[in-house]
């Protein structure tokens, strides 16, 4: 091997850097101490502090560098040696390599707190040095060096046949669960097994991954450390390794007594709303009575007393999270902070509508209200819409915004039965007497099925118009009994009732009045297609 090819290994191997070590580790080293540090392929040999002349520990450093440049493969394979000399009116101690010199170390590089002697100092010294020299002397050895060559393959390859059975044994496991799948051969529900399959397939190729980055990271590091050229990157990723392993245990080891203070902060939270939920529970069967709850807010109670109390309890806990004071954690923070002060505008207005509707009683569940054109049965009042069903049975989900922003009419908030007011109104001429108006709207009430007749039919006059009266006849229906259902009977009982005693309905309007009144004899009543209820004997 010639010299420039030695030159450079040595180099690699005998090179001074600044580290964060002397010949006797400091805990903290300063930047001055670092530059003054003899560092042999990674590892601390001196720090050096005496001053020679003019000559300054640095300039000695640099100078040990250059010497280590110089040095052949036959030097290497030499042992060193102390040689006991006085330079510069000082005793000192020359570590020599097959008789050149190395490096001169004496009593003024010593430091008073390693409380050592010139010679134990230089002892430490030769072994760090001789324990490199040995080392590097055996991969000089072009056998070795075959021999690492060979190594280095035969991992490669056994790599490649590890990265060849994680992949066959992912394809057996995609196999294995298709074939449950086919065969319904699993403890797991059927519904559930596609789904569940898919993803323990993919957990499963993750971890291969994983495993396959870790084996190529453990061949490099270790093919690395088999030459003499990039035995300082084998090291230095095996380091690396190490120090990310050891700073993880730690990290998790510090955050336990954080994570044990959170756990017993959302226990006691725990604790605390299932004796509110035990509380709102009597109240909301009616056993309990307490001032501003009413049974049907006792839910919407519920959760915003749950809301309230987690956000403390995150509160309380979110100093002693792992990672609550570090910059990512606080980025994090204003992120969410920032898209809920962005998005939320819009469902706050409808959020707080619906605690006002939940608040206020306007409306309940089962209640049959009309808002704005929209009128049927209350089926849910959501934090963010309500939902009706209609005559037509639809479900219509109208904002809470928009609720509480209109007028609401209840048609069953008076009603202690479950049962519904329900109003029709007619329009009569003048020449028709109201008295007998009223009679016929009430005998068409009694008449009608779904009507609650404990409650008497009430007939109202609401305006005398230009051309006719207009009369409103209002009934109570029975429980449960349809709005549409018993409108539609009514409607047809007053058309019955009115043709029945020969009475016009003055809708639409007439220019003049008609010779006859206009109405519907009742041999006409079940005229073709229609047939009457008895069959068509009637």
């Amino acid at each position: 091997m010639n010299r420039i090819v030695l030159a450079l290994l040595t180099y690699f191997l005998f090179s001074v850097v600044v580290n964060s070590h002397a010949a006797e580790p400091r805990q903290e080293p300063t930047e001055k101490e670092r530059a003054r540090t003899v560092y042999i392929f990674h590892q601390p040999i001196v720090m050096l502090q005496a001053k020679f002349g003019l000559t300054t520990p640095e300039e000695r450093v640099l100078r040990i560098r250059n010497t280590l440049r110089n040095f052949t493969e036959a030097d290497v394979r030499e042992p060193l040696k102390i040689v006991s000399v006085t330079r510069y009116n000082q005793p000192g101690r020359l570590i020599v390599m097959n008789g050149k010199p190395v490096m001169l170390l004496t009593a003024g590089d010593l430091d008073e707190g390693d409380d050592l002697t010139l010679d134990q100092a230089a002892q430490r010294v030769l072994a760090r040095m001789e324990a490199q020299r040995s080392a590097l002397s055996v991969q000089y050895n072009s056998t070795m060096l075959a021999l690492s060559a060979v190594k280095t393959v035969a991992g490669l390859l056994g790599l490649v046949l590890f990265w060849y059975g994680a992949y066959r044994s992912w394809r057996w496991i995609k196999r294995v669960f298709r074939r449950r799948i086919f065969e319904n051969r699993s403890w797991i529900p059927q519904r559930w097994r596609r789904f569940i399959g898919a993803i323990e397939t993919r957990l499963y190729a993750l971890l291969m991954i994983l495993l396959g980055i870790v084996a190529l990271y453990v061949w490099l590091s270790w093919a690395f450390s088999l030459f003499p050229w990039t035995r300082v990157w084998g090291e230095s990723l095996g380091e690396w390794s190490v120090r990310v392993v050891r700073d993880i245990a730690l990290s998790i080891v510090s955050a336990l007594p954080g994570l044990l203070i959170v756990l017993i902060i959302f226990l006691i939270t725990a604790f605390i709303l299932k004796l509110l939920k035990m509380v709102l529970n009597q109240v909301e069967a009616g056993r309990l009575q307490l001032p501003g709850i009413h049974p049907e807010t006792v839910g919407a109670t519920r959760k915003l007393i749950s809301v309230v109390v987690w956000l403390f309890a995150l509160s309380a806990a979110y100093p002693f999270l792992p990672g609550a004071n570090s910059l990512a954690f606080k980025g994090i923070s204003v992120f969410f902070g920032l898209m809920l002060t962005l998005g939320s505008a819009g469902v706050m207005n409808h959020a707080m509508s619906g605690l006002v509707l939940i608040y206020s009683r306007a409306l309940r569940k089962g209640d049959m209200i009309r808002v704005a054109d929209n009128e049927g049965l209350v089926s849910e009042i959501g934090m963010l819409a309500t939902k009706i069903i209609t005559r037509e049975n639809y479900v219509v989900t109208v904002p809470n915004a928009v609720v509480v922003s209109g007028k609401i009419t209840n048609l069953s908030a008076q009603s202690t039965n479950g049962g519904v007011n329900l109003t029709v109104g007619v329009t009569i001429g003048y020449d028709t007497p109201w008295r007998q108006v009223h009679a016929m709207l009430e005998l068409a009430a009694k008449r009608a099925k779904g009507i609650d007749l404990v409650q008497p039919p009430l007939v109202r006059q609401l305006s005398l118009m230009d051309w006719y009266i207009a009369y409103e006849l209002q009934v109570r229906l029975l429980p449960n009994v349809s709005l549409a259902d018993a409108r539609n009977e009514l409607h047809s009982n007053i058309q019955d009732v009115f043709n029945e005693f020969n009475v016009q309905i003055m809708s639409p309007n007439f220019v003049l009045q008609p010779e006859n009144s206009v109405v519907v004899p009742k041999e006409n009543w079940y005229s073709a297609p229609a047939t009457p209820p008895d069959g068509g004997k009637s």
